[in-house]
């Protein structure tokens, strides 16, 4: 698998970087003078890509004044997110990441925003408004993205084993609050094939927290997290330190929605919790077994 992909991306570089004019008995040069040698390596090709994604003028100010705490660049690779793949993003909310993954997968990959089926007015229907309206709006960079709404009482993400990647950032607290997270996992591992990857994105609680301490601050302890994916059947391949933050205590009055972005207090105590920045969170990689099938 790992030879075909990188195979494939480096049909596209060559196809990228061919000019169809150049007369047949023109030298060759193994370095065109001035000129940029293309990347040679699926990662290569694929951090090229982001940071080209992530300086597009789409992203709006705002977003991109997050990277610096929700690092993409850093967690997609930790991921192992290549720009030919199937990849679903569950329930992206305003569509943050959105505008790195749908552009990132546009020319060879597939991107899928799986959002919850809206019950009402709240705030499923007005992100898949959102989301919908984003979409529509700039073809050139989401016009091959996909929305696919599931039911969170009985989730499907679309046929069995069809995505390379499953990815959910800050999520699962809601899950937990709402009693589904279980459900959620097994549709994840439902829709990997085998060795597809899942990532975990989430505020973390400290290691000796209970469960039923935090939950309703949103951060949560990173075993239970973990106890979801692998009782779903997925292996936990590796933790990265990539979004921790030491200087988030974790005790605050209004949870972890007291920092920002969200800063629930308003202008009370603002200027503290902005150096403090976004929440400590666990970034957890995890992998569906070679052998396994979906159910």
């Amino acid at each position: 698998m790992k030879s075909r992909v990188i195979l494939g991306l480096a049909a596209v570089l060559l196809a990228s970087c061919s000019n169809s004019s150049t007369p047949a008995n023109a030298q060759v040069q193994d370095q065109p003078a001035g000129g940029l040698v293309p990347p040679t390596t699926a990662s290569d090709f694929t951090a090229t890509k982001l940071d080209q994604v992530l300086a597009g003028d789409w992203r709006s100010p705002e977003h991109k004044a997050r990277d610096v705490y929700r690092h993409p660049k850093a967690t997609l690779q930790f991921f192992g997110v290549r720009p030919d793949q199937t990849v679903i993003e569950i329930t992206p909310g305003g569509g943050w990441y959105s505008e790195v993954l749908a552009p990132l997968l546009h020319d060879n990959g597939h991107y899928i925003a799986a959002i919850a089926k809206p019950s009402g007015d709240g705030e499923a229907s007005r992100d898949k408004t959102g989301l919908k309206a984003k979409f529509a709006a700039d073809a050139a960079h989401y016009g091959k993205a996909q929305i696919l709404e599931f039911d969170p009482k009985a989730p499907v993400l679309g046929a069995p084993g069809s995505a390379d990647v499953v990815l959910t950032f800050r999520n699962v607290h809601n899950w937990v609050e709402a009693d589904t997270a279980p459900l959620m996992f097994k549709a994840f591992f439902a829709a990997l094939r085998p060795g597809g990857v899942l990532g975990v994105v989430d505020h973390r609680a400290a290691d000796n927290a209970s469960i039923d301490a935090v939950k309703d601050s949103g951060y949560l302890p990173t075993d239970y997290v973990v106890k979801f994916a692998t009782d779903a059947g997925f292996t936990l391949e590796e933790k990265s330190e990539i979004n921790a933050n030491p200087k988030d205590t974790k005790d605050y009055p209004k949870g972890v929605w007291t920092l920002p972005p969200t800063l629930t207090l308003g202008e009370q105590d603002k200027a503290k919790y902005q150096a403090i920045g976004e929440s400590d969170r666990m970034t957890l990689r995890f992998v569906k077994p070679a052998a396994a099938s979906s159910p």
